[in-house]
């Protein structure tokens, strides 16, 4: 298992990728591998203290911080699943399926813990990859449109760093002036 993962950042540590390279994890797959770990320390900073009842509240008509950690965990399950060139299961679909609608039993803290979950067994897929692997052909979807393994891995976690700058907007939506949370 990388060294860095479950790791916490001392205070004012640069971010991720300045903090050198992840023992194990092939070099061309260091950049991804930063990412999804920048998005799980992102999502744990801006998350600190933020209000449950708030969690899946829309503001401004946007998706609520509820959705953008579910639908991140999903992305990143399902990439992975088509890096290793399996298709979806039933669960996948049914996940997928149910991202979208406010899963008000869920809190921000099992959201937060499956999120990290699905980084850790990302992190375990990459450094089983040879950086041969990384350009072999790989299908997404029932369309089974074109992609590689490293195009899945880089889509996984630049997609992730997108919804955790979402995330952020939307949690700063919902604060006062003050730092306070709107009821």
């Amino acid at each position: 298992m990388p060294k860095m993962l479950n790791k916490k950042p001392k205070k004012n540590s640069p971010e991720v990728w300045l903090r050198g390279p992840i023992e194990g994890i092939p070099d061309l797959l260091q950049p991804a591998a930063h990412a999804l770990l920048q998005s799980s320390e992102e999502i744990a900073k801006y998350l600190d203290g933020f209000p449950e009842q708030l969690l899946w509240q829309k503001t401004s008509g946007r998706a609520t911080v509820g959705f953008h950690l579910l639908h991140i965990t999903g992305v990143l399950d399902r990439m992975m699943t088509y890096a290793r060139g399996k298709k979806l299961s039933e669960e996948q679909f049914e996940f997928l399926n149910n991202e979208e609608k406010a899963v008000t039993h869920m809190s921000s803290k099992k959201l937060i813990v499956a999120f990290e979950q699905k980084v850790s067994e990302a992190l375990q897929y990459f450094t089983s990859l040879n950086e041969s692997e990384l350009t072999e052909a790989r299908h997404v979807g029932r369309k089974k449109l074109p992609s590689t393994v490293i195009g899945l891995l880089f889509h996984a976690a630049e997609h992730s760093q997108r919804h955790v700058g979402q995330l952020l907007v939307t949690v700063s939506v919902l604060r006062n002036t003050d730092g306070r949370f709107e009821n």
